[in-house]
């Protein structure tokens, strides 16, 4: 159940900590770069080095090809690994960067010491409301340009509906100049489908890792199902519900996310 290699993500470091200090790995969602973790480096660079990852067809990673479905993302991500030189990390992922973290995890489970999953795919069980969403954002950047679709993907995207109702509070008007740099490589190429995955249920009992599974508390339902069905067969798992949150927490609420991942990593 290896991912298919790929070319390395291009991907910033954070080292100010010093050699021994442990790693975190960050990867982001659809639309976003290594910049939607702005937060989290302030708060954690002090006592962790830390690896921003930018997923193929984004950020620094913009040119690379596709495919990019989340097999192709968890291969890309071992690639950054490797070529960093990590051998052992906690991962923090959100949205399809925890989907391909987890689908890594359960392939090469000695890379990680702990997950951090946002708001979570589930690797190889649909989410049809976001399917939904996604097939139509593909088809207008095809139809009438990437203009037109990152604007669809902004006001109908349930997962931004916190930061649309609350602008100031939750910073909207820095995730919407991120969406606009985005170039919808990955909505161009192919909608971000992937290859069938064979079912991971059984890799998932035997994971034997701490996980932190993290969702707002107006989540999308989609995301909601597959954080419980995740943490249903995680053995070692914990949930946690950021109140007022919606679909990306880290962003929209940050210092009590921070707060609960520093818990975390304190007795993982």
């Amino acid at each position: 159940m290896n991912p298919p290699a790929g070319s390395a993500a291009c991907a910033e470091t954070v080292t100010e900590a010093g050699p021994a200090a442990p790693w975190i790995v960050l990867v982001h969602g659809v639309s976003q770069d290594r910049r939607v973790f702005d937060r989290q480096v302030a708060a954690f660079r002090g006592d962790h080095r830390l690896l921003l990852i930018d997923l193929p067809g984004h950020g620094l990673s913009a040119d690379l090809p596709g495919p990019y479905g989340i097999q192709e993302y968890a291969g890309s991500i071992a690639e950054a690994l490797a070529a960093a030189g990590i051998e052992r990390c906690h991962f923090w992922g959100t949205h399809i960067g925890a989907g391909a973290g987890l689908l890594l995890a359960c392939a090469r489970p000695a890379l990680f010491a702990s997950l951090i999953l946002e708001g979570p795919v589930f690797p190889g069980r649909p989410l049809p409301a976001v399917a939904e969403t996604l097939a139509r954002v593909a088809a207008t950047a095809r139809s009438d340009g990437i203009a037109a679709a990152r604007t669809l993907w902004w006001q109908e995207g349930g997962w931004f509906e916190v930061m649309r109702a609350r602008p100031e509070d939750c910073r909207a008007a820095a995730q919407r100049a991120m969406i606009e740099d985005f170039e919808g490589r990955p909505w161009l190429d192919s909608g971000l489908v992937s290859r069938p995955i064979p079912p991971i249920d059984a890799a998932l009992k035997g994971l034997d890792l701490p996980v932190l599974i993290v969702n707002g508390e107006h989540d999308l339902p989609d995301f909601l199902a597959a954080a419980d069905a995740l943490a249903a067969l995680l053995p070692n798992c914990r949930r946690s519900s950021i109140p007022e949150a919606g679909g990306f927490p880290l962003w929209e609420f940050p210092e009590q996310v921070n707060a609960v991942v520093r818990a975390f990593l304190a007795s993982s």
